[in-house]
């Protein structure tokens, strides 16, 4: 099968996100300039660089009560901190509880019964319980092709490690098995990893 997409693809259901996957989950939290926290998943996530270390997020819609955007990249714009919380396979529901399209002034830890942490290097809230958490400062928001498309990167400012996640002095993924996305409304399950050496 070949498509283009500005054709369509004929298809029961878009098969652009079961290509691209699994996807890490950026959990971000932000905090608007009226003290307000706003708790989120975001599949279009990934790390970009190490030196100084930086992450991305992709927001691709839009809220009635948020314009051109949704709760996440309105805060980010209005403060300019975010945190990424790491999202473990335990906390599956509670995640998928904070993907609602909640009004503005709902606050996502609260609804879903997640216990919130203060950051260190930033103004924001994080997941208390999250297996880590990344403190970013944002460097830019590049707005890209589509209506509401906006890409949201970020300086790592401060890296919160969960305890019993750490081991030799390693931080090790399957001491709390993380969560990835999958196409359509599938996820799934960090539970085996391998090493492979890169060549000299």
């Amino acid at each position: 099968m070949f498509y283009e997409p500005k054709d369509g693809h004929g298809l029961p259901h878009n098969p652009f996100n079961a290509v691209v996957a699994p996807r890490p989950i950026g959990w971000i939290s932000s905090r608007g300039a009226d003290g307000a926290d706003n708790l989120a998943p975001y599949s279009f996530f990934n790390a970009v660089a190490y030196l100084p270390p930086q992450v991305m997020f992709a927001s691709t819609s839009a809220k009635e009560d948020r314009g051109d955007t949704k709760d996440s990249v309105a805060n980010i714009r209005e403060t300019g901190v975010f945190t990424v919380n790491i999202v473990e396979y335990a906390m599956k529901g509670v995640m998928n509880r904070s993907s609602g399209p909640w009004a503005r002034d709902v606050d996502e830890f609260a609804d879903a019964g997640i216990t919130k942490a203060a950051c260190q290097t930033i103004d924001c809230a994080r997941v208390a319980d999250a297996p880590a958490a990344l403190e970013c400062r944002m460097t830019q928001i590049v707005k890209i092709e589509g209506e509401a498309n906006f890409v949201v990167f970020g300086e790592v400012t401060g890296v919160h490690l969960r305890d019993d996640c750490m081991v030799e002095g390693k931080f090790d993924v399957t001491r709390f098995t993380p969560l990835a996305r999958m196409g359509y409304q599938d996820y799934t399950a960090v539970r085996e990893v391998f090493p492979l050496k890169r060549p000299e």
